[in-house]
């Protein structure tokens, strides 16, 4: 499906209730599946959750859980421990190119029975569940928290528990941190000291019942078409001041460019400043935050300040090589920006060539960051049913907006 848009009035106004965050969801749809006890209020709709909800439900052998990361690296994990369970764990063609051998090999440490049924290091997974003793573990710091976040998820139904130590830079804390939050939110103890993090064994959970906070990828949008709007308020459902999700960081951004945010109970507003002073290069290390890079880089573009953006080598290994892909879609539009495997650099001076198709190459947030744009200059957004990934509401919210789409 190929969606025209445009925004005749460029001016922005809509209250939205935003989908349950897809990574606090999937990490409690493990925890259930251990602690059957356990309830989810405001889950995710996206398809990553569909998806990883349908794997663990169903008796299927072959759990095909097509373009969602997170349930493949928690799904590996889950499926290692069930006992006398063997399932076959795949999904697309990308997901089949994504590497997955780091946390493999630290599973199989603590006893796992899992072999590669095609590529060595990629799925798909053949996996024979098995009781696992537990014990310690060594992983790289600098690697996909998902692995990381994995392991603890499991780690209070392990026999001995789990030691990890982290060795070198340690990447997307907040992921971490959000794992091991959610854990001491359902009773599990947890110790995070230095690079080593230790959680024991636990038979069952305190806290039974387990709200999700909105989505807050799902929020950058917005943040980015009231900072391209001559005039604008959003207001978003279901965001709590004390958020768990490293993407809380977007008020802070988006302040600097003209996005005033606060809030009202649960609600977040979002505000567009008057005659806000917008800085000549926004310069930020988005390590802890990668996956709203795409969203600040095209806002950026559209208001002509220059951007440099570090900390992003993990974009390489996603949907896409998602820095190929935003250098490839904004010089088509007439930006003038270069990346290397871990940063991004756009200049300001850039012109806005109107009525381009932008490709999404199979990957959602390339979708929603473009979409914004339609404020100043109207655009095609190729396979735009891709948003389901995270936020199938998205282009209905885009109308309630007042954005204008029509279908090709």
């Amino acid at each position: 499906m190929q969606l025209s848009l445009a925004h005749t009035s460029k001016e922005i106004e809509a209250k939205l209730t935003i989908t349950g965050s897809k990574s606090e969801t999937n990490r409690l749809l493990l925890l259930q599946a251990l602690y059957p006890e356990l309830q989810i209020g405001n889950r995710s709709n996206s398809d990553d959750s569909v998806a990883m909800q349908r794997a663990l439900n169903s008796t299927d052998e072959i759990k095909d859980i097509h373009h969602a990361g997170t349930a493949m690296r928690f799904l590996t994990a889950y499926f290692a421990t069930k006992l006398n369970s063997e399932i076959i764990l795949t999904g697309s063609q990308r997901m089949q190119e994504r590497p997955i051998a780091l946390l493999v090999d630290a599973l199989r440490s603590l006893g796992a029975e899992i072999t590669y049924t095609n590529e060595e290091g990629y799925p798909p997974l053949k996996i024979i569940g098995k009781n696992l003793e537990g014990g310690t573990v060594r992983l790289p710091a600098n690697i996909s928290s998902q692995y990381i976040s994995a392991l603890l998820l499991i780690a209070p139904r392990l026999k001995n528990g789990l030691q990890l130590e982290l060795e070198g830079e340690i990447t997307s804390l907040p992921y971490i941190k959000m794992t091991l939050a959610l854990l001491e939110r359902v009773g599990i103890s947890t110790r995070f000291e230095g690079k080593t993090i230790t959680i024991p064994h636990q038979a069952e959970i305190k806290n039974t019942s387990q709200t999700v906070e909105s989505d807050w990828s799902s929020a950058s949008y917005w943040f980015s078409a009231v900072a391209l709007a001559d005039k604008g308020q959003v207001k978003l459902s279901n965001y709590r001041e004390d958020s768990l999700q490293g993407d809380a960081v977007l008020c802070e951004i988006y302040e600097k460019l003209g996005v005033e945010s606060y809030f009202d109970g649960t609600q977040l507003v979002l505000q567009k400043k008057e005659g806000a002073r917008l800085p000549e290069v926004l310069a930020l290390d988005l390590v802890e935050a990668p996956d709203i890079a795409q969203t600040i880089a095209v806002t950026c573009y559209g208001l002509g300040v220059a951007c440099h953006l570090t900390g992003l080598h993990t974009l390489k290994i996603k949907e896409t090589d998602r820095l190929l892909a935003l250098e490839k879609e904004l010089t088509k539009l007439g930006a003038s920006i270069t990346v290397d495997e871990k940063s991004l650099q756009l200049a300001s001076d850039q012109n806005f060539h109107a009525d381009q198709s932008i490709d999404t190459y199979h990957d959602h947030r390339m979708a929603m960051a473009f979409a914004p744009l339609a404020l100043k200059l109207s655009l095609r957004i190729n396979d735009a049913g891709v948003v389901s990934k995270s936020y199938p509401s998205f282009w209905d919210d885009m109308q309630l907006a007042g954005y204008q789409l029509s279908e090709k």
